[in-house]
């Protein structure tokens, strides 16, 4: 009896992390995945798990019987199993409000769908403290049954924590991780009541599996979220992945949508975006700078390949080595977004640990990787533009998107006075109609008059690609100042981010809710 006692805690277990690691990708799709979002579901989970510890010790004393906790077990099981489809309507509404920027919408519709998690996660909390009044025959034997029921079920939430971010959730999806995990762990409810001696119990209760089996059928095909102009959306152990397409233009959407990550169209080239300010940067350099003496080019934050595309139109074929990742993201632009560059090499890996172990130095490294609130603070820091510069030429640039708001620009002036600790020369443009601003910083020291001056150069060149030639006036049109720094230490004026230190998400956190608070949003629709 106690093995399948011990069975029943380790599936528990499993189930509860998995729950909760479920629950990250089900909001991720219309909230997205900032540290805010994680912090909300991590901390409620915790608050109906020691709810559930609490009640169920009482529970476990008043009724110290195997069928009373199997019956728990299979009601946690079955209404964990029910949250993707009660929340449906709820996360439908958000998805609209947050196209909208209805704020308070927004705000009460996540709220009420950590709210559904209550029940479940309360329920599962008590199978622990059950299964220990249950195990323990003498006092002596407390301690000892009671570390290993804690052991088991630890051992059970940690392979619950990697299966379905590694494996459930790339292959079947979200809903149905939700629901497959649900009718496991019913299943084992059912088979403890059968082997506790409740058989009549266990048929009784046989629908909740064979309910929630059939809302995994049913569930099969249909969309994560209705989308105007979606063709195709996935989901992958980093993101939900959406590809809409609207007057013959393709664009990737991650998460909740609110950004464009790559676009594509089958003629036009031109996306009057940030990706092709990033052509900018070799041209900083002393004139007359030529096009073709940009050799090689690193992106990190490959994406759907947009800034490939673009460098490849302009500087030829030349080496593109492109750091994204999520592969499902580079499968995606293959499929849908005409990535197959002969001259790309797409590698699914993170960019700093990829740039890092490049053998190539690059006439041009840009990163995509920030979008407020999505900022790997590993790529933020002196040390990551340390090894930027490692791997540039005497003649490379590093180029950076950074978002901001149309107020608050701090991010955009720490990372500009961190890459400045490195690097000798640094300029910011301000992307027009965006809320981006573009760091460029070169290798050798320049000046901005060799911005113009080639600039003036590369208009008598009838080669010079028009593409080129935009951006570059762009850049040159909406220069904004560099702030005072020493270049090594924090002053009122910037920060220097480092490994040890790199504030990046309290700065990105601050400005997004200032952003919202102040009724700026207004801005984007």
């Amino acid at each position: 009896m106690n093995r399948y006692l011990y069975f029943a805690v380790f599936a528990s277990g499993m189930t509860t992390l998995a729950i909760e690691l479920a629950a990250s990708h089900l909001l991720g799709a219309t909230f997205g995945t900032s540290s805010l979002v994680w912090s909300s579901i991590i901390g409620l989970i915790l608050i109906y798990l020691t709810l559930g510890y609490f009640i169920g010790g009482r529970w476990a004393d008043r009724s110290p019987r195997a069928r009373t906790m199997y019956i728990i077990m299979a009601w946690g099981a079955f209404t964990a199993g029910l949250v993707p489809l009660v929340s449906a309507p709820v996360l439908r509404l958000a998805a609209q409000a947050f196209d909208a920027l209805q704020v308070g919408v927004l705000f009460g519709s996540f709220v009420a769908v950590l709210v559904l998690f209550s029940l479940p996660v309360t329920l599962l909390g008590t199978i622990s403290p059950f299964a220990i009044r249950l195990a323990i025959t003498t006092a002596e034997q407390a301690g000892r049954t009671s570390g290993r029921i804690y052991a088991i079920s630890t051992l059970g939430s940690f392979i619950g924590t990697f299966l379905p971010t590694l494996i459930t959730i790339p292959l079947i999806g979200t809903r149905r991780t939700f629901l497959g995990f649900s009718v496991f762990l019913a299943l084992v409810a059912l088979a403890g009541l059968w082997v506790s001696g409740s058989r009549r119990t266990a048929l009784a209760l046989l629908w909740m599996p064979l309910l929630l089996a059939a809302l995994a059928i049913f569930w099969a095909g249909q969309p994560i979220k209705a989308t105007s102009g979606l063709i195709y959306e996935t989901e992958s152990a980093y993101n939900y992945i959406q590809v809409l397409e609207q007057d013959g233009y393709r664009m990737l959407r991650l998460n909740e949508g609110q950004g464009i990550h790559s676009m594509w169209h089958p003629t036009q080239l031109d996306y009057f975006g940030t990706w092709e300010q990033f052509l900018v940067g070799p041209f900083f350099n002393p004139p007359d700078y030529d096009p073709e003496r940009v050799q090689s080019l690193a992106i990190v934050g490959l994406a759907a390949g947009t800034i490939a595309r673009q460098a490849t139109q302009v500087f030829g074929a030349i080496p593109i080595d492109g750091f994204e990742i999520d592969p499902k993201i580079i499968a995606v632009g293959r499929q849908f977004f005409g990535m197959n560059l002969p001259n790309l090499n797409a590698i699914a890996e993170d960019g700093r640990i990829g740039l890092e172990r490049s053998s190539r130095r690059y006439s041009l490294i840009g990163v995509d990787a920030y979008r407020p609130p999505y900022i790997p603070w590993h790529l933020t820091t002196r040390e990551f533009f340390q090894i930027a510069r490692q791997h540039l030429t005497t003649e490379g640039v590093l180029v950076i998107n950074v978002g901001r708001s149309p107020t608050d620009r701090r991010l955009v002036d720490d990372l500009a006075a961190t890459v400045h600790s490195v690097f000798p020369s640094v300029y910011i443009i301000d992307v027009p109609l965006s809320f981006n601003s573009i760091i460029y910083a070169t290798v050798q020291p320049t000046t901005m008059d060799n911005l113009y001056a080639n600039w003036l150069y590369l208009k008598t060149r009838r080669q010079a690609h028009p593409l080129l030639l935009r951006a570059i006036e762009t850049a040159i049109l909406n220069q904004q100042p560099l702030k005072p720094c020493d270049g090594q230490n924090p002053t009122p004026h910037c920060t220097i981010y480092i490994d040890d230190l790199s504030p990046v998400e309290w700065v990105t956190n601050r400005m997004v809710l200032n952003f919202v608070l102040s009724g700026e949003t207004k801005e984007l629709k």
